[in-house]
């Protein structure tokens, strides 16, 4: 999903004839007071965003609110419907809230529990959840008529959370065995092999009512690498390899030898075959699989998804449209709510050929890992400059855009999560060590042909 935030200059005053010596004084003091190390700015955006997840979650489940309106004002009272993809996003982000000591443990298992007993009993097809679940009741909430089934790609956004709350609790106390036991149970009742439709490939949705007329393949290159790999890695219901290199791989189709700014895409995006997709591709299948040193026949994963970021970054310097803003320090286009050229409010997934001028925070921040130079830069500027105006409960709201002085002043789980993750990973590397280290998850990439030098496979 996505949205759009404005920013307005926090100290625009600074330096104005009209004001006293007095007031400048306390401005410099102030302007001196919230300057932060990278360091300090990095844990308070971490911590801050990490609310999104614990203060702002939806109380009755546990788990992530699809979205987040800080006004209270929601579009066909949706406040208590869940994103299964964003919870799983949301379930690191409390292993990290616990590492970090936002929550104590116990405050932290209490709530893993609570989540892991209402997925128990929420609506499942073919163990698959659907894309939306209603909070009060568990039901599937249709993502579209034919979208009421299975969600096999946010499934598995969810189940990469799973395994890695089961092996940060595994050798604890034996509540936090119980639990882990909980989210192992879960996982494993996944029918991956039900979703190739008796195919060479994975499909993204499976329903009650409408069977596979979805008819969404999974087919390379985009946000969904991850569902391969579970889906192989999976001791119940695990793929083929053939799903993967047939299916995803396209027979090795999904190669290129494009370049951009002299950087190579390296793997075919698909419809953004120029500059490559929304950020968030770098992102989503990446907040638990680690690509450092991840290779398998068709790409090193570490530069795909660098020369990804750095792509997106030369093109906002470049700034071909002349948008106001765009540059070294204002740069990220991805998936977010957005302000559309005629002025309407929606959700848009930004990327270089498809730029309307809206910048998404989660693109920058999320990025942290693979540029932490510019990610900071935007981090920065954005807390520094432009706070009054894009920084709120959740930390930074979800889309702005400088040229019509407009500010998304809400939140999605979707955005909110791998900007806590992906911190989190940059300082710690704990969430990419919990689900790596999983013994089902090495198993299932080196089914699948991946090498890793970090991990010793």
């Amino acid at each position: 999903m996505v949205r759009i935030s404005v920013l307005l200059l926090a100290f625009s005053f600074l330096g104005c004839g009209s004001i006293g010596e007095k007031s400048k004084e306390k401005v410099a003091e102030k302007t001196a007071a919230v300057k932060l190390t990278d360091d300090e700015l990095l844990a308070t955006v971490q911590k801050q965003t990490f609310k999104y997840f614990w203060d702002y979650a939806e109380p009755n489940s546990g788990l992530a609110r699809e979205r987040y309106h800080p006004d209270g004002v929601y579009p066909e009272n949706d406040a208590n419907i869940v994103t299964t993809g964003g919870s799983g996003f949301g379930l690191m982000a409390i292993v990290s809230g616990i590492s970090q000591g936002y929550i104590t443990k116990k405050e932290g298992v209490e709530r893993l529990n609570k989540i892991a007993d209402f997925l128990g009993k929420a609506d499942r097809f073919h163990g698959a959840w659907s894309h939306w679940i209603d909070g009060n009741t568990g039901k599937v909430k249709p993502f579209g008529t034919k979208d009421n089934g299975g969600d096999l790609v946010e499934t598995s956004f969810l189940v990469a959370g799973m395994i890695t709350v089961r092996e940060y609790l595994k050798d604890g106390s034996e509540k936090d065995k119980a639990v882990a036991q909980k989210y192992d149970a879960l996982w494993k009742g996944v029918d991956w092999q039900w979703y190739t439709n008796n195919k060479n490939v994975l499909y993204w949705h499976w329903s009650p009512n409408y069977d596979w007329q979805m008819n969404f393949p999974l087919e390379g290159y985009n946000e969904c690498l991850i569902t391969y790999v579970l889906g192989a890695s999976s001791p119940t219901h695990s793929i083929d390899a053939k799903a993967y290199h047939e299916g995803w791989a396209r027979s090795g189709g999904i190669v290129t030898s494009k370049t951009k700014y002299n950087i190579p895409l390296i793997l075919k995006h698909n419809g953004a075959e120029e500059f490559g997709g929304p950020l968030f591709w770098a992102h989503y299948s990446y907040v638990g699989l680690d690509p450092n040193q991840l290779t398998d026949k068709y790409a090193n994963y570490w530069d795909l998804n660098v020369n990804q970021v750095k792509i997106d970054y030369e093109y906002c310097v470049e700034n071909p449209k002349k948008f106001e803003g765009y540059g070294a320090d204002y740069w990220g286009l991805t998936a977010s709510y957005s302000r559309n050229p005629d002025g309407s409010i929606g959700y848009n997934a930004h990327f270089p050929t498809n730029d309307v001028g809206v910048i998404s925070p989660t693109g920058a921040i999320s990025s942290i890992v693979y540029t932490p130079k510019e990610s900071m830069a935007v981090i920065r500027n954005l807390y520094e400059n432009h706070k009054d105006q894009t920084w709120g409960d959740a930390g930074f709201y979800d889309a702005l855009s400088l040229g019509n002085n407009w500010v998304a002043k809400r939140y999605l789980a979707i955005d909110q999560g791998p900007e806590v993750v992906m911190i989190e990973n940059y300082r710690t590397g704990l969430l990419w060590k919990l689900f790596m280290n999983a013994p089902e998850v090495k198993q299932g990439l080196v089914k699948l042909g991946f090498k890793s030098g970090k991990y010793g496979f």
